[in-house]
């Protein structure tokens, strides 16, 4: 059987089954799941280069390579070049096969002959196809970090319920050295995506140039060959840590050898060996993936010296970008328009000030947990704590137009004057609309809204159902929409409620007066 067929840790084990424990070609070929004849050419090649099984383990694997096969790798008189050492140099950012040759060249012992350029390239490239196509990759120190989600999950129960969740596993890989970072998280969904992104380069310790996603929904609105695009909160988090995406082609598995083996890795290495295991949340899983991932990265590499950890410190850490002071914060992008009426934007039906100014724009909102932000062409304009009050307003009073010149057509005097003529339950309903907000503008859109339903259904049904809603004590404008709706405002009542309603308390009631 070929040299490159056979894995290195196979030979040295066929010699220590031969010499060490004295079994037959037949057994050992058996054991190992191997030719016989295979066994017997290897036990040959080492008699006569005089390898036993302890001097098999002393060698690295370039060295035992040619030790075995001295007509592949080496011709008479010629020095013999390390090409372990060569494929971990060539990672090397700025270094190139070219300047490993000279170095190669000018290191010869004296009376040994050099290799040409093109036979030393020969001879580098039947090495590395020795290698398994993850490590072939010539991608240099600190250039890529490849990213994907294993196809197995982690069932997590919920200790309430009983429930089983599958939890996902995230794997991001260095294209050089192959360091491995894998955590669980709940989903694939953007913000998860992104916090495992997070929380790999807080493990690294730094980050890389490139970011190599597979072409996920969650990352890329557009998976083009040429011309791929990412989602922005994407390239807000590389941004953030001074790296841009570059997403693998379509359907091109071969663009990222590193994550996929890294993949297979974690599965084998981290995954198998929790099967059996109960987890009740995604702590308990990262608890557990944590001790097993640092066994994988210090795992030595089977055809060369080293391991994922050393590699990466000796070829990455030296270049990797440093991270900023600040882990980044998860935000989602949305384009919205600023309301011409009361300049404000809306955000999951909660209403955000802008200056006045951009009444009618659109603009792009930026929301964190914690905070929403207005960008007009790439300025922040506005920033606000995040509010989860349906139907709520978050007003900054410099926003607002001085005596609200660019609205003065719309007054609340106006629009008491429009509902007096339509009857004193519907001035009832608008005047509760208008006290009931911090400033009175913020309530132009629920008036505007009932002056709409005047237009559609008449100003005698608009009365009618004001006059019911006032009765049941509902004062807005969506409770009058569905009465007319509903038709309930042509129903007989027990009693109405006009003018004469007294008005309901309300801590910022400021009376009629307010208003003239």
């Amino acid at each position: 059987m070929p040299a490159q067929r056979m894995t290195m840790h196979r030979i040295r084990e066929v010699l220590r089954l031969k010499y060490e424990c004295g079994l037959s070609h037949e057994t050992i070929a058996r054991a190992l799941g191997i030719a016989k004849g295979s066994v017997a050419n290897y036990v040959a090649a080492a008699q006569v280069a005089g390898i036993s099984a302890s001097v098999a383990r002393e060698l690295d694997d370039a060295a035992l390579l040619t030790r075995l096969h001295p007509q592949r790798y080496v011709r008479h008189g010629h020095a013999v070049p390390d090409f372990a050492h060569v494929h971990r140099e060539v990672h090397r950012k700025g270094v190139t096969l070219q300047l490993l040759w000279e170095e190669y060249r000018e290191g010869c012992a004296p009376g040994m002959l050099p290799y040409s350029r093109t036979r030393f390239s020969e001879l580098y490239a039947a090495f590395a196809a020795t290698l398994r196509r993850s490590m072939r990759q010539e991608h240099k120190a600190g250039e890529k970090l490849f990213v994907d989600y294993a196809g197995q999950t982690v069932p997590v129960i919920e200790p309430s319920t009983g429930e089983i969740r599958p939890a996902s596993v995230f794997v991001a890989v260095w294209g050089a050295s192959n360091y491995t970072f894998a955590c669980a998280t709940a989903t694939q969904r953007q913000a998860d995506w992104i916090g495992a992104h997070v929380a790999a380069l807080q493990y690294f310790g730094g980050a890389p140039v490139l970011l190599v996603p597979d072409n996920a929904k969650a990352l890329i609105t557009k998976a083009d060959r040429y011309e791929p695009e990412a989602h922005r909160a994407y390239e807000a988090m590389a941004a953030h840590y001074g790296s841009a995406v570059l997403p693998a082609r379509p359907r091109k598995p071969r663009d990222k050898p590193a994550v996929e083996a890294g993949v297979l890795l974690v599965s084998r290495w981290i995954l198998a060996r929790l099967r059996d295991r109960r987890f009740f949340s995604l702590t308990e899983v990262n608890a557990a993936i944590a001790p097993l991932l640092e066994i994988l990265n210090d795992k030595p590499f089977q055809k060369l010296e080293g391991s994922r950890r050393s590699w990466f410190e000796l070829l990455e850490r030296p270049v990797i970008r440093a991270l900023p002071e600040t882990a980044y914060e998860y935000a989602q992008f949305k384009r919205a328009k600023v309301s011409r009426i009361d300049y404000h934007v809306e955000f999951e039906r909660h209403f955000y000030s802008v200056p006045h100014a951009l009444v009618g724009q659109e603009i792009d909102l930026r929301v964190s947990a914690t905070t929403v932000e207005a960008l007009f062409r790439h300025r922040r304009v506005a920033s606000h704590a995040r509010s989860n009050v349906v139907g709520g307003y978050t007003t900054v009073a410099d926003h607002m137009p001085a005596s609200h010149r660019a609205h003065r057509e719309w007054t609340p005097a106006r629009l008491i004057n429009w509902a007096t003529d339509i009857g004193g339950a519907t001035r009832s309903v608008v005047v509760h609309i208008l006290e009931s907000k911090p400033h009175p503008e913020q309530g132009y859109r629920a008036c505007l809204g009932m002056l709409n339903l005047a237009r559609t259904y008449g100003p005698k049904r608009l009365e009618a159902a004001c006059g019911r809603a006032v009765l049941i004590r509902a004062f807005s404008a969506k409770s009058v929409r569905s009465i007319l709706q509903s038709g309930l405002d042509q129903q007989p009542v027990q009693r109405t409620l006009y003018a004469e309603a007294p008005m309901p308390e309300h801590g910022n009631v400021r009376g009629p007066q307010y208003y003239h």
